[in-house]
């Protein structure tokens, strides 16, 4: 069984730069992935919390962006390459709406950062995620589509509340 997930969050991480492209050369685009895969691996960790929760995923399978790429009108069906599909088959809907809420709002990433300190995937390594939390001007600069909070409005609407339950569980029953 895989329990491992890095093909999920490696699929997540390229829809989300692909569908939200940096600007400004090479380094530009390595800031922005960066930044988009320490998103998705917080989210993908916080959603898949235990080894066994991403040994079911990989059997699963996530669900590809088919949703993803109708609520931000990309036309995947129109690639005719099986290579460039296949790897959309990986991308997770709610690790991507949940990463797309991180990269947004600092506050909620640092939350999620924080949440991550006792689960099994940190397994006792400082994980710091310092693009995500602390992104600086060039950081900021590089992924200006990547962390515009209206462009990816309709993606981290998706999965929001479900995020902020994962984070504060007992905030939902008080609401």
């Amino acid at each position: 069984m895989l329990a491992d997930l890095s093909p999920l969050i490696a699929a997540t991480t390229q829809w989300l730069t692909r569908s939200y492209p940096a600007c400004g050369g090479a380094l530009a685009a390595a800031l922005g992935e960066v930044q988009a895969r320490q998103a998705v691996t917080v989210a993908a960790w916080l959603r898949y919390p235990t080894p066994t929760d991403a040994a079911l995923v990989g059997m699963a399978g996530p669900g590809g962006s088919a949703a993803l790429d109708w609520i931000t009108g990309a036309d995947a069906t129109a690639h005719d390459d099986t290579d460039d599909f296949a790897w959309r088959t990986w991308v997770d809907e709610v690790v991507a709406s949940w990463a797309a809420c991180l990269l947004t709002d600092d506050e909620l990433a640092r939350l999620a950062v924080a949440a991550l300190a006792d689960g099994d995937h940190a397994s006792g390594v400082p994980v710091r995620f310092r693009r995500l939390v602390s992104p600086d001007a060039r950081d900021r600069e590089a992924a200006a589509l990547l962390r515009h909070p209206d462009l990816l409005a309709p993606v981290a609407g998706l999965h929001r509340p479900a995020l902020h339950e994962r984070l504060d569980p007992g905030r939902a029953l008080i609401a």
